[in-house]
Order: structure tokens, then sequence, then C-alpha cells
């Protein structure tokens, strides 16, 4: 169960609460409320994993300048919120503009975060909703839902529900637009389009 503290935070204090707790504990910081993290299901960190090695591979392959963090914070400049992605592709180009990111690993600039996944959990609303509009506004021009579970509503991943990956990229005009990709489809990523994978292959954590 996610749980909030009674108390807005502005972001530093959230980064001070947070010294002050264990670290296998995981809090985010939304519009204020400090929030408990749900802990990870196994089927959860088995596709975070995967994804995570999956991505890498082709980091290297492309010759790309990016890696993805362990536990680096996303910051939207204009609100007191911090996520913690469960993958976040971070572009090391970019760091020298990023003004906290010396000391302490929190990034906010767009063009320092290529592309994030989110493994939905429990709490599949904060994906869908609040990540997503946030994401949305600070420019991220890749963001992808996985939902292995089929939590989501039946209005975002259809009637009946199915496990779906939904893949938003922005436009021109700075929204997202998506695309849904279930079973044997093969997955399209803007950032990464020779990438072979189906949706049965990350769900199912196999090459």
């Amino acid at each position: 169960m996610i749980q909030s503290l009674q108390k807005l935070f502005t972001f530093d204090e959230y980064l001070d609460f947070l010294e002050t707790q264990p670290e296998n504990i995981r809090y985010e910081l939304h519009d204020g409320d400090i929030i408990q993290m749900p802990p990870p299901s196994g089927k959860h960190e088995q596709i975070v994993a995967f994804l995570t090695m999956m991505l890498g591979y082709e980091c290297l392959r492309l010759k790309l300048n990016y890696g993805i963090p362990k536990t680096a914070t996303v910051k939207p400049e204009k609100k007191m919120s911090g996520y913690y992605p469960d993958v976040l592709l971070m572009n090391f180009s970019n760091l020298g503009n990023e003004p906290l990111w010396e000391k302490q690993s929190i990034l906010s600039k767009p063009a320092s975060i290529p592309l994030v996944i989110e493994v939905v959990s429990t709490n599949w609303r904060d994906d869908y909703h609040k990540k997503f509009a946030d994401y949305e506004e600070m420019g991220i021009q890749e963001y992808w839902i996985v939902d292995y579970a089929a939590l989501g509503s039946k209005e975002l991943i259809g009637d009946p529900k199915q496990p779906t990956i939904t893949i938003y990229s922005l436009s021109d005009e700075g929204e997202y637009r998506s695309k849904q990709f279930r079973g044997d489809n093969r997955i399209e990523s803007p950032t990464f389009p020779d990438l072979n994978l189906t949706v049965e292959q990350i769900f199912s954590v196999r090459y």
C-alpha cells in the first residue's frame, strides 16, 4: 500500500528526509507529498533487469554516449516532485548542464533524459496519469509504461485487459503520441529503432 506523510514538503526538505531513511525503502515526492513506494515484486525486478541489460547493449552497439544509472532522481523543474523511474536512460553529454547532478544525482533537463520506463505496480495511476503528465511537460522524448500484470484500467489498456507495453513519443507540438504493443508484437522505440524485442520476450524475460 502506498503511504503518504501528512505534510507538504519542498524538494530540499524531501532530500533532507531521504538522508534519514534506510536505503532499502524508496520514497518519491508527488506535488509536495512524500510517498513511500510499494516494494517491487520479483517479476517486476526481473523485467527491470532485462530491459536495463538490453538497452545497455544497444547503447554500446550504437556507440551512444548514454548510460543507465542505478538511483538517479528525475525532478520536474517547476514542481515539488521527484521520481525514481524503473529504468532511466541518461545522456552523459548533457550532465554539465545539470545544476544538481554532481552532488545529488538529480536530473531536470529533458536533454539529459532521452527515455524513461516505468514498470507498473499497484500504484499504476501514477504511471499512467501523474508521471505521464510530468514527463510530457518536461519534454522527455520517450516514455514506456510496461504493464505486465494488466493493472491499468480498461480505458487505458483495452477490454478485456491484457498485458500491454505503451510507448509514448513526443510530437513536434510537445504532446505524447502513444502506440501499444501486446503478445508477439515487436515493440517500436524511436530511440532504438533496431531493437528486436517482442512484448512476450520482455514479459517472459527471454532472448
